[in-house]
């Protein structure tokens, strides 16, 4: 019987198998469509550049006014008020919405259903008639002798009443956001730690609500971007000293809309760029293990395995040391 040996290709003999010689896919239409948009850009330019009607020098003339610089920092303090009282407000009801007593449970779902289900104008111009509903509130025995009293109007005024307005519109949304984050982390965290004798109310703060926040930070940054633009909606109240009502009233002043828009537009795209960057870090900080933004630490003398050019367990690469437990011994010692 003849039996056959079969040759290996001549590139193979060597030792040396040569390398393939791959050409990429090419994309012609992602170029097409590159340029498109570089076409667009350069015109969007060159139009912003030359056309008069953007009055250039008015929007530099008033991008740092002191009327203006005033109303962001009212906007920025509305924010930061709003959210402050949106978010402890939000924290209770998500709790409240967990609990085993139906009457919180029942509480918190009313409360999501009306705020959540009302335009946040319409609850913004309630609360700032909520003088001509109540013009004196009191306090006393019920049906009994009244104790103090005091105008509403002096009590709640527009500010107070547009920070008011916010945070609670704001609260139900970021109740079922709080809620969400929540219900993601795993019921066994909860019966381990009452395994070990924590109180239900330890085990949210510690050991729940830590991991819910991967969850529950994302959305809530961009609602708060979300609530710097809703302030300025506070007309309705009426609270007159935001960014938006400011640049209204230089407009109409100048009669020149178009630039007091631009600035109020650039202050708000400037404040947003900040709180992104914000909310980019403190995703990174709560995303730590999870989304691979943070590598995993190495085991020192794993590392000095590898840059000596050793592989796993303490073999030896080619023309390298070799590793006996924790440390490096040279081959041929």
């Amino acid at each position: 019987m003849t039996t056959h040996r079969a040759e290996a290709p001549e590139s193979v003999k060597g030792g040396t198998p040569d390398l393939i010689k791959a050409v990429p896919v090419r994309h012609p239409w992602r170029w097409v469509g590159a340029a498109a948009i570089l076409i667009v850009v350069a015109l969007v330019i060159q139009s912003l550049a030359t056309n008069p009607n953007f009055h250039w020098d008015t929007f530099a003339l008033y991008v740092l006014d002191v009327n203006v610089v005033r109303g962001v920092g009212w906007t920025l303090l509305l924010t930061v008020l709003s959210m402050v009282l949106a978010i402890v407000l939000a924290i209770l009801l998500a709790f409240m919405r967990q609990s085993d007593n139906p009457i919180f449970r029942w509480s918190s779902w009313f409360w999501v259903w009306f705020f959540r289900g009302t335009p946040v104008y319409t609850q913004l111009i309630f609360w700032g008639l909520v003088s001509v509903l109540y013009p004196k509130l009191s306090v006393g025995v019920p049906f009994g002798p009244e104790l103090f009293s005091f105008t509403t109007q002096d009590l709640l005024t527009a500010f107070w009443a547009a920070v008011l307005g916010l945070g609670l519109n704001e609260s139900a949304y970021l109740a079922e956001i709080f809620r969400a984050g929540l219900k993601s982390v795993d019921k066994g965290q909860m019966e381990a730690a009452e395994a070990l004798g924590m109180r239900r109310q330890k085990i949210m703060w510690r050991i729940i609500l830590p991991q819910a926040m991967r969850v529950i930070v994302p959305p809530t940054g961009n609602e708060t971007i979300g609530m710097l633009k809703t302030t300025s909606l506070v007309l309705a109240v009426p609270f007159t000293l935001d960014l938006t009502f400011v640049t209204n009233t230089l407009a109409n002043r100048t009669y020149l809309p178009i630039p007091l828009l631009i600035v109020a537009a650039f202050w708000y795209l400037l404040v947003t760029s900040i709180l992104m960057v914000g909310q980019h870090y403190i995703e990174k900080h709560y995303g730590k293990g999870v989304d691979n933004l943070v590598q995993a630490p190495v085991n020192a003398a794993a590392a000095k395995a590898a840059a000596a050019g050793l592989g796993p367990a303490g073999r030896t690469m080619p023309g390298g040391p070799t590793v006996a437990g924790n440390e490096i011994e040279e081959s041929g010692r």
